[in-house]
């Protein structure tokens, strides 16, 4: 009798909140990456619309109320024709042209708002019912400090181009753009470690080089915020060679090395180009390595999606950067860098 008690014991299946609330959390958070991801997008539209020094204050609640009368709307132009974009570049810019760049500027703060709400909420119901506690409480937490900052810092951005500059800072873009990505691997990797189908697929060995293909991903993206941050993505529209030069002219300017770098429309193009190639050398160093385990599927979308992004780049740097091709390898960016932590995660599966 006692060994037939202790038999249906073993098999009692586990509580219901402990099988399902890690599908749960995982499932909000992936949704999380979605509109995270959505805001990245709606940030680049804004970038390449120029509209986003169009609202001149942070207000991170009453700003959440755009202009609702007529005299509200001028006096919004009336802030934006006090700073040196509508003096040196816009000057005359009638008011309906004004509205159009100031309702993607909204529409990326509210998005922002949005996602703060949309994390804040569920966040604060797995707490109160116990389905994140401990170490997972803790991460979760962590992200949403990570959120606030990233809107204090898309601030910190938006306030360098308000006096002295006609754009914002390309150093605070891509410090802008770095966190938010950031966040985005943050959730997507924690919820993979909360999905419950999640299997590992390879030896734990090949962890360290499938984390540093991620990080030359990300590294990529932040080459490509400066791109977006000087508009480079407007001059050289030729492919495989800028202007019929490997290294195009004003590379090697003779201004500092750290400047001539990230400060050059030059430096900054071709720094993202030479990026991609050592992405996709990585990316096919990787799959061959892998090819022999249970890892190659993984490192067969990376390799894949490396393949449609370069391809997307050089489409759009021939183009001259329309606003839609732009904004589609700017997608491509962020499904390149979630595929490259799939492949490191299936090297390690860890519960929370």
């Amino acid at each position: 009798m006692t060994r037939a008690m202790a038999s249906t014991k073993k098999s009692a299946p586990p509580p219901i909140l402990e099988t399902t609330a890690p599908r749960q959390i995982a499932i909000w958070l992936f949704i999380m990456c979605g509109l995270l991801a959505l805001m990245v997008i709606v940030g680049g539209a804004t970038r390449l619309t120029d509209s986003g020094l169009s609202i001149t204050e942070w207000r991170p609640v009453t700003g959440a109320i755009p202009p609702l009368s007529d005299a509200a709307w001028l006096e919004e132009f009336a802030k934006y024709k006090t700073i040196p974009e509508y003096t040196e570049v816009n000057a005359g810019m009638s008011l309906s042209a004004f509205k159009s760049i100031y309702w993607w500027e909204w529409g990326h703060r509210f998005l922002g708002r949005l996602i703060g709400v949309a994390f804040f909420g569920p966040f604060l119901f797995f707490i109160a019912t116990g389905k994140a506690r401990g170490a997972l409480a803790i991460k979760l937490g962590g992200l949403f400090v990570l959120g606030g900052l990233q809107g204090a810092l898309g601030w910190w951005m938006v306030s360098s181009g308000l006096a002295d500059r006609v754009d914002v800072s390309q150093y605070r873009l891509a410090a802008h753009l770095g966190l938010a990505v950031m966040l985005f691997g943050a959730m997507f990797w924690l919820a993979l470690d909360l999905w419950p189908d999640e299997k590992p697929q390879g030896p734990r060995r090949f962890l360290p080089a499938s984390l540093a293909l991620a990080g030359a991903v990300y590294a990529q993206i932040i080459l490509g915020a400066f791109v977006a941050g000087l508009r480079a993505g407007h001059s050289f529209s030729s492919w495989p060679l800028m202007d019929g030069k490997f290294f195009p002219d004003g590379y090697f300017s003779g201004a500092p090395a750290f400047a001539d770098l990230f400060e050059t429309i030059a430096a900054v193009q071709f720094n993202h180009r030479i990026g991609a190639y050592l992405v996709a050398l990585c990316s096919l160093w990787f799959w061959f390595a892998v090819r022999k385990t249970a890892l190659r599927d993984r490192a067969s979308v990376v390799l894949h999606v490396v393949a449609v992004q370069i391809f997307l780049g050089i489409i759009t740097i021939v183009a001259a950067t329309p606003i839609g091709l732009g904004l589609l390898h700017q997608a491509g960016a962020l499904v390149l860098f979630a595929a490259a932590l799939y492949a490191a995660h299936g090297a390690k599966i860890t519960r929370v």
